[in-house]
C-alpha cells in the first residue's frame, strides 16, 4: 500500500520498550504482511523484512488491547484503534469528502498486530499501556481545571491560609446592606402572603384567618 514508508526503526534513543519480531500487521482486514513490531516511547512502528512500514503517534491510538475472541479473528492479536485514514481510504477525492453529511465522524482505522509467539502479548500490551500514558490526552488535562480556590487542609491545620467564612441565619442578615436587608424582608412579607392565602383557598384555619373572623362576628353583634 502506498502509505508504507522507509524508515529507521526505532532504538534506545526513542525508548523503545518491546520489539517483536515475527508479527503479521493486519490493517481493516487487509494482511500487510510479516514484519517486526517496535513499541517505543516515541510511537509505535511496524517494518516488514524489506525496511516498509509506517508508524502510529500515540495522540491518535484511542484503543489497544489483547483480543482473544477466535469468533472476531481466528489468531489471538494486539486490536489497536486509530483515529485516522491509511491506505486506499486516504485517497478519497475532495468532492466525496465534501457529499458526507456527517462532518462530525472521525475517520477510524482498526489494525491487528497477530505475533505468531501469543504468549507474548501480555508484554505487548503492558509496553503499550506504559508508552500510552507519556501521551496524556490534552483534552482531558483541560477538563481537570479548577478556576476556584482551593481550600488547603494542612495549611488550615498548620493555622495558614485563609479559612472558608460560613454564617448562620442570623450572622448572615448582619452582613446584608440596607437595600439587600429590604428585598429580603419584602419577599418574605408576599411569601407570607402567598402562604395564607393558599392556607385559606384549602379551608384550613391559620391565625390570622381565625383573627379575622373573631374581629367580623364582633362588628356584627355590635350592628346588632
Amino acid at each position: 500500500m502506498s502509505f508504507l514508508k522507509s524508515f529507521p526503526p526505532p532504538g534506545a534513543a526513542e525508548g523503545l520498550r518491546q520489539q517483536q519480531p515475527d508479527t503479521e500487521a493486519v490493517l481493516n482486514g487487509k494482511g500487510l504482511g510479516t514484519g517486526t513490531l517496535y513499541i517505543a516511547e516515541s510511537r509505535l512502528s511496524w517494518l516488514d523484512g524489506s525496511g516498509l512500514g509506517f508508524s502510529l503517534e500515540y495522540p491518535t491510538i484511542s484503543l489497544h488491547a489483547v483480543s482473544r475472541d477466535l469468533n472476531a479473528y481466528p489468531r489471538e492479536h494486539l486490536y489497536v484503534m486509530v483515529n485516522a485514514k491509511f491506505g486506499e481510504e486516504s485517497k478519497e477525492s475532495v468532492d466525496e469528502e465534501e457529499e458526507d453529511s456527517d462532518d462530525d465522524v472521525e475517520p477510524i482505522a482498526e489494525f491487528r498486530f497477530v505475533p505468531s509467539d501469543k504468549s507474548a502479548l501480555e508484554a505487548m500490551f503492558t509496553a503499550m499501556c506504559e508508552c500510552q500514558a507519556l501521551h496524556p490526552d490534552p483534552e482531558d488535562e483541560d477538563s481537570d481545571d479548577y478556576d476556584g480556590e482551593e481550600y488547603d487542609v494542612e495549611a488550615h491545620e498548620q493555622g495558614q491560609g485563609d479559612i472558608p467564612t460560613f454564617y448562620t441565619y442570623e450572622e448572615g442578615l448582619s452582613h446584608l446592606t440596607a437595600e439587600g436587608q429590604a428585598t429580603l424582608e419584602r419577599l418574605e412579607g408576599m411569601l407570607s402572603q402567598s402562604v395564607s392565602s393558599q392556607y385559606n383557598m384549602a379551608g384550613v384555619r391559620t391565625e390570622d384567618s381565625i383573627r379575622d373572623y373573631e374581629e367580623r362576628e364582633e362588628g356584627r353583634r355590635r350592628e346588632r
